[in-house]
């Protein structure tokens, strides 16, 4: 658990809702994300088994971008403690065979750099804020205030098909450890 962000004791557990039993197996489609190094991915020439870590909304430490209620969405809270989670073991990802890890959310590349950098990330994040992949993957989501965002889950890509997928993700901040030993068990 992350020391400056812990998560409360008391969050909401999300449940399977069958939302994402649709991905497993299924054909990236040909989309081309920003990245917050200002560079477009192409989704389907992403180096062999790409993790892609999909999370709602990550706060600023400068803005109130919050909405309210949001601890009371099960699964919505975590992202930062999860984006560290992921620099954490991004390593020994690389070395278990994994080619890239991304994280996604629909903010704009702007927002998601100034994340990046302030969490100190060793990957890249993937902008989807005109829900291009959300919307041809039917990628699970839930509104909050009026506004839809993605649920937390995470893609493992191979050859341009989805592998595998993690669905729902609790706790968030123990994800990256999940996502590596299953690589780790799962070699290519």
């Amino acid at each position: 658990m992350s020391k400056d962000f812990p998560l409360p004791d008391d969050l909401p557990v999300p449940e399977d809702d069958g939302a994402a039993d649709h991905l497993q197996g299924m054909e990236l489609p040909d989309v081309s994300l920003q990245s917050t190094e200002g560079t477009a991915v192409d989704l389907r020439e992403l180096p062999p088994r790409t993790v892609i870590y999909v999370y709602p909304l990550t706060g600023r430490p400068d803005k109130d971008v919050i909405p309210e209620g949001w601890e009371d969405v099960p699964g919505a809270r975590g992202c930062t403690p999860e984006s560290r989670g992921f620099r954490s073991h991004y390593d020994e990802l690389r070395d278990n065979g994994v080619g890239e890890v991304f994280g996604l959310s629909t903010q704009s590349s702007e927002y998601q750099r100034e994340a990046r950098d302030r969490l100190h990330l060793p990957f890249e994040l993937l902008s989807d804020a005109e829900w291009e992949l959300a919307n041809e993957l039917d990628l699970p989501t839930f509104t909050i205030e009026g506004e839809d965002y993605l649920k937390r889950l995470t893609l493992v890509v191979s050859e341009g098909r989805i592998e595998h997928v993690f669905y729902p993700i609790f706790p968030p901040d123990e994800h990256a450890s999940e996502v590596l030993e299953w690589v780790t068990n799962n070699p290519r």
